[in-house]
């Protein structure tokens, strides 16, 4: 077995593929016109790091539990792990790609790890050698 999918609350489909894409550059997998469970209409929208196994499911928020979730979805606390080959390399094209570093990298006995913001505002932990 494996995770295949983790739901991700977005505000709008556009733009957090944008960024998933653009600035962390995941691959798009799959975004595709799909139904709620009352038959209005949305997107199945799946964005994967290249070479990774587990995906996102870029579900945009249905209703007003939803929409306050988004941003928060770990309450606060880091959610969401990305390990990167070169860490440096991949610290600074993000960085230069404008992303939110909240906590600058620092060496851990595990490896070097910063903490930043999706799309959103919420937390991940970039990790690398």
């Amino acid at each position: 077995m494996n995770v295949d999918l983790v739901a991700l609350i977005v505000d709008d489909y556009d733009t957090a593929i944008a960024f998933f894409t653009g600035v962390l550059g995941f691959d798009l997998v799959e975004d595709s016109p799909s139904l709620t469970n009352d038959g209005r209409p949305k997107r199945w929208v799946v964005v994967r790091p290249p070479g990774g196994q587990t995906g996102l499911l870029l579900a945009r928020a249905d209703g007003e539990r939803q929409r306050a979730a988004v941003g928060d979805q770990a309450a606060g606390r880091v959610g969401f792990f990305l390990h990167a080959d070169d860490f440096d390399a991949t610290h600074q094209r993000m960085v230069a790609a404008g992303v939110t570093f909240v906590r600058e990298p620092r060496t851990e006995s595990y490896g070097r790890v910063a903490v930043f913001l999706d799309i959103a505002g919420n937390r991940w932990d970039l990790l690398g050698d």
